[in-house]
């Protein structure tokens, strides 16, 4: 247990169990959710009525939102706060590079200290505090924030010194994943057409050179049973496919995969705007491409 006092903002689907595990390790918390703070508030923390009322009663400020404008407007209210308290954002949320800059220039110029911190695996690592956390930041801060990322993130890796380079881990990683998913998609789809069985061909991948986190986990749990109901929407993978094709033209690194993933995952997504990105599966076998 600390001192300080925790603030979170973004109590949904992830945010929400990760402040839970905050509380029940210790950690005084004052969390808001624009969509509803009451709703989503977890037993033992304080309710507070804006960003910026949080941020005038926390030490640190944990961030979990969908996207880089939102976490760039929170800030903004962080920094605008009256009587601020808040020291130290901890930006959990995928917002891509440029974003995750703009917001460490926005707090630096007033003081605050930004930590670039996105987690990776879904609703059941934040609720188990199984995630990976990628973090970009010097080692003093990363030191002093360690504690409570070690509450919710089993692995927890500190990738650079700049804010950005946790969202460049974290953007990698996730065209890989969105990558493994859609080709094993297609390729299973392929299969079935020649008559295989979709859970026999999934075992014999698994055994197989072909095994991915997709055949291993996101099958099985969600695709085989065909419930499609992993946890993570599509629209959020189309989103974060998004980001990474940007940030490699940027880069000027080699993209010609990479474009293909983020098109096909943006088709998904205006034809199954609200859906899990397993049903990626479903989607490809009725004729989608």
């Amino acid at each position: 247990m600390t001192g300080e006092r925790l603030g979170f903002v973004g109590l949904g689907r992830m945010g929400g169990p990760m402040a839970a595990r905050l509380v029940a390790a210790g950690y005084p918390l004052v969390g808001y959710d624009a969509a509803g703070t009451s709703e989503r508030l977890p037993a033992g923390a304080v309710a507070a009525a804006s960003a910026e009322a949080v941020a005038a009663q926390a030490d640190v400020v944990c961030l979990s939102l969908p996207d880089g404008a939102a976490s760039r407007a929170v800030c903004q209210q962080i920094v605008a706060a009256p009587a601020r308290r808040a020291r130290t954002v901890v930006d959990l949320s995928t917002i891509g590079i440029s974003a995750a800059r703009e917001c460490a220039a926005l707090l630096a110029a007033a003081g605050l200290t930004y930590v670039d911190a996105p987690v990776s695996g879904g609703v059941a690592g934040a609720r188990s505090g199984s995630l990976a956390a990628m973090v970009g930041a010097p080692a003093a801060v990363y030191e002093g924030v360690q504690p409570l990322l070690g509450v919710v993130a089993r692995n927890c890796f500190r990738v650079g010194d700049a804010a950005g380079q946790g969202q460049a881990m974290k953007l990698l990683n996730n065209y890989l994943s969105a990558a493994a998913l859609a080709a094993t998609c297609e390729a299973v789809v392929f299969g079935a057409r020649q008559g295989l069985d979709l859970a026999q061909m999934i075992d014999v991948i698994n055994v197989s050179s072909g095994r991915s986190a997709a055949s291993s986990d996101k099958f099985p749990r969600s695709i085989l049973p065909r419930t499609y109901d992993f946890g993570f929407a599509g629209a959020y993978m189309a989103k974060d496919v998004r980001l990474y094709l940007e940030a490699v033209e940027q880069a000027g690194t080699p993209h010609a995969l990479g474009a293909a993933v983020a098109q096909l995952w943006q088709r998904f997504h205006v034809a199954h705007p609200d859906a899990d990105f397993t049903y990626l599966h479903h989607y490809l076998e009725a004729g989608g491409a």
